[in-house]
């Protein structure tokens, strides 16, 4: 079954609203208005710059990603965002520290008009920080409607006929599931009562879902990985997706854990730690913010390696995992890794990685993927979550009963599968046993 028939051309522009204007955020703002004017080349993005193999391959098809799938162009991107400092985006890259003096100059007119709303902040949720530009509200489902008029507002002003909301901001404390999260209703009226289970990138998920609005959630924050959410999203025809944007240390894990795990290599531990000095770093420097980002770093070695299955191989790993706050490193982040190994007849070897990242520019090419792809999706009448979209993740939301899967190879082909599906092409399974018959 192919979804080709059913996907709406992408007329008009599109509208991108995310959730904070700290490095992330600025850093693909900038790229991109560096990109669509030939300025310096998408690197890092699969819908810019990724091919698609179709059919066998004697064919020799492999036509451009944004050749083969409707996706909307770069050019009709309009963007907005929230903050809680009223700082405009050329100030908030500029504070970010990550682009060159040269970029920034290139980017000042672009950025400097780029400015924006009052964000729903509470400190309770993100201890490290103190909002200037926020929002006032009875309840929490009050800050909730104001994000919907919020949404409407973007939208009319600058009139798009489509949108999508990202979370580009901080880690929040970490929560545990609630009794408040499994329906709508009991989530509505835990807004209203002000409940301290929700927290306030909730807030932005559910008043763009109940807008319409696809969302993205670039956090290890629960946010959309919630029942209600889902519920939510289904009922409104919503494409979601989450969490936490996979860039450093993680997608390094993601890329070698497979490799081991195919080779049947036994592992005794893995130990990684990491430094970083940018908003990030500060806001995971607070203990119950670090928890809720050490769950998401944390699950993807046992869902890779499958210890149950493989209790020889993987049944003892010490696996642990450490963030420092050091200001010096800004948003150069470094990630240090010492993997203990062993092989034929139990001999020990170890593996030592140091991957010194950037970590905005890793992560802006994922938010424009999943800005285009989750456009992509709407329009093809997709809701839900969109599993597909796990290759961007470090913390992959899923249906209740799967386990996700973390395998970057797995979810690669999961991607490009999906859109030969929605395209009405055959799959690839890379059996070409007809190739020998």
């Amino acid at each position: 079954m192919s979804k080709s028939a059913g996907i709406a051309l992408p007329k008009g522009k599109l509208g991108v609203l995310t959730v904070g204007m700290g490095a992330v955020a600025t850093t693909f703002m900038a790229g991109v208005d560096l990109i669509r004017r030939k300025k310096s080349e998408p690197v890092g993005s699969l819908t810019q710059m990724g091919t698609i193999r179709l059919g066998k391959r004697t064919e020799g098809r492999a036509p451009a990603i944004k050749d083969f799938v409707p996706i909307a162009s770069i050019d009709d991107i309009v963007f907005g965002s929230w903050d809680i400092f009223p700082d405009s985006a050329y100030e908030a890259a500029k504070n970010a520290a990550v682009l060159s003096n040269e970029h920034l100059a290139e980017c000042k007119k672009f950025l400097s008009k780029i400015k924006p709303m009052k964000a729903a902040f509470d400190q309770n949720y993100v201890k490290k920080l103190t909002g200037t530009h926020v929002k006032k509200g009875r309840n929490k489902y009050d800050l909730a409607m104001q994000i919907k008029a919020d949404i409407q507002s973007f939208q009319k002003k600058n009139k798009v006929s489509r949108t999508v909301v990202i979370w580009c901001g901080s880690t929040e404390i970490f929560l545990k599931p609630h009794a408040v999260y499994e329906t709508p209703e009991k989530f509505e009226a835990a807004m209203k009562e002000n409940h301290p289970a929700i927290a306030p990138s909730m807030l932005y998920a559910w008043a763009a879902i109940t807008s319409g609005v696809p969302f993205a959630n670039g956090a290890p924050n629960l946010t959309v990985d919630i029942p209600a959410m889902v519920t939510l999203a289904k009922q409104h025809g919503v494409p979601i997706c989450g969490k936490d944007f996979k860039t450093g240390q993680t997608l390094m894990k993601t890329i070698l854990a497979p490799g081991f795990k195919a080779r049947l290599l036994g592992m005794n531990g893995w130990f990684s730690t990491n430094i970083l000095g940018n908003r990030d770093g500060e806001v995971l420097d607070d203990p119950e913010s670090f928890k809720t980002k050490e769950e998401s770093k944390l699950g993807v070695l046992e869902f890779i390696l499958q210890p149950k299955l493989y209790p020889t191989l993987y049944g003892q790993i010490h696996h642990k995992v450490r963030i420092n706050y050091y200001p010096p490193r800004g948003d150069n982040k470094e990630g240090w890794d010492n993997i203990d190994i062993f092989g034929w007849l139990g001999y020990q070897m170890q593996i030592k990685v140091d991957f010194l990242c950037r970590d905005s520019i890793l992560a802006a090419p994922i938010v424009l993927d999943l800005v285009l792809f989750l456009d992509l999706a709407k329009r093809a009448g997709m809701r839900g979550i969109q599993e597909w979209l796990s290759f961007y993740f470090k913390s992959p939301m899923c249906a209740p009963e799967l386990y996700p899967e973390h395998d970057l190879f797995i979810q690669s082909m999961k991607l490009k599968n999906t859109l030969r599906w929605m395209m009405g092409e055959d799959l690839i399974t890379h059996l070409g046993q007809e190739y020998y018959d």
